[in-house]
């Protein structure tokens, strides 16, 4: 009885995923179905075999989730299922405060990577880098670990601890991290200031609800503080909202102009993300700052301004993230995040595991000197690097750039155009 009723329960769920196959594509409506209910009988002999002959009892639900989690990881890095509890913690992530490390995570090339750790938080403090490919969590390899499981063995009470492995790239050395768990709040600007008399520079961490009007108050102030022009920084940015990339991209480009696209499965469901409205910041002499840590909608902005020759990105290759997530509520409050669309810069570049190239090509150089990563590696055996880390960020923060090249380069950049503009002017005058 009990067989009958767990094979009713799955010929239900399959139905329901018929149901939805046969909406996606009204084309292929007879020929997936016909393919899906073929495949049917033998997910559920699995399923009746496992429930009534594996050693212990076991809950259908378990195994249904277990069945989901299976399929989203046949997919790609970033589809995943949620449970009820991991369903809840996202949507309180995108308020911008939620509990654990401070990383972004995905899986790239079958392997859990970090695609940013945020700046300020745990993880950020404690060295962990864009690309590090994390292979322990707890002494636990991650070989098979799900996306959603990371997340949960990251995640815990506020001032615990998690021990996480990492392989560097560029390196064959394993490094040991043991960090404590906070309460991460998220704040989308994270500095606003004018440098060396007429350029802004603003910080942006990640594109929240919120960003486009805070990010438009505040070159409005750096302009009365006498900015002219204005340097944009994505480092370390992990993405964010779309709309909210969207909506900043606007502050910056003429009506009519693309920002982004996003192509599917089907061609006809194209969507073009389009600038509504006059520049409202059209005479700024602009620079846009990425890493390898700018990811998914730090990557639209940069490639807006890159492709409406808006402005100048400068640094390294970005992180790649170039694909759309939609997440879709299932019955039982838990949900699908699947990818859904590839994004699309406005010259027609996939995103997806490519990036965006910068125009002006600057590897980040630590004050240290040449030997750099040799000296880094000393401290850590040392079990000084942090302290070291600690004072040059204290000192950093007392002379914003002093140890960064990247910023110095723009700041650059942006002197140099404001030269060449009054010599051009000048020679202007000249000829009257």
């Amino acid at each position: 009885m009990r067989s009958k009723l767990l094979i009713g329960a799955v010929l239900a769920f399959c139905f329901v995923t018929a149901v939805i196959a046969v909406r996606a594509e009204q084309e292929e409506i007879i020929d997936n179905s016909q393919e899906l209910f073929k495949q049917v009988r033998l997910f559920t002999d699995s399923i009746t075999l496992i429930s009534a002959e594996y050693v212990k009892p076991l809950k259908v639900k378990d195994l249904i989730y277990g069945a989901i989690r299976g399929m989203m990881g046949t997919l790609d890095g970033y589809s995943q299922f949620l449970t009820p509890e991991s369903f809840k913690e996202i949507t309180e992530e995108t308020k911008g405060e939620f509990g654990g490390l401070g990383i972004e995570i995905g899986i790239r090339d079958g392997v859990l990577t970090v695609i940013t750790p945020m700046e300020g938080t745990p993880a950020y403090e404690a060295g962990l880098m864009s690309g590090d490919k994390i292979v322990k969590i707890d002494g636990e390899i991650t070989r098979d670990m799900t996306l959603d499981e990371a997340v949960k063995k990251l995640r815990g009470k506020p001032g615990t601890e998690v021990s996480i492995s990492v392989i560097r790239e560029n390196t064959d050395e394993m490094l040991d991290f043991t960090i404590k768990r906070a309460v991460i709040k998220l704040e989308s600007i994270k500095k606003v200031e004018v440098l060396e008399g007429d350029i802004g520079y603003i910080s942006i961490v990640e594109f929240q609800e919120r960003t486009g009007r805070d990010l438009k108050e505040n070159i409005k102030k750096l302009i009365k503080s006498g900015a002219a022009s204005l340097i944009i920084d994505l480092r370390n940015n992990p993405g964010g909202l779309l709309d909210a990339a969207v909506e900043s991209a606007d502050l910056f480009l003429d009506q009519g102009e693309m920002i982004v696209y996003t192509e599917g499965r089907d061609p006809k469901k194209r969507l073009e993300f389009i600038s509504k409205k006059k520049a409202s910041f059209g005479g700024m002499d602009l620079v846009v700052l990425v890493n390898k840590g700018s990811a998914s909608a730090s990557e639209i902005f940069a490639g807006a301004m890159q492709d409406n020759k808006r402005g100048v990105v400068v640094g390294v290759t970005t992180f790649g993230k170039g694909s759309v997530q939609t997440v879709i509520p299932l019955s039982d409050k838990s949900a699908l995040r699947l990818t859904t669309s590839a994004y699309f810069t406005p010259s027609g570049r996939s995103l997806m595991e490519k990036g965006i190239d910068p125009d002006i090509y600057v590897e980040k150089v630590r004050a240290a000197g040449e030997n750099a990563e040799a000296e880094e590696k000393e401290k850590k055996k040392a079990g000084i690097f942090e302290k070291v880390e600690k004072a040059e960020k204290e000192e950093e923060e007392k002379e914003p750039g002093k140890y960064d090249n990247q910023l110095q380069t723009a700041v650059s950049i942006l002197k140099g155009a404001r030269v060449f503009e009054e010599y051009r002017a000048s020679r202007s005058r000249g000829e009257e």
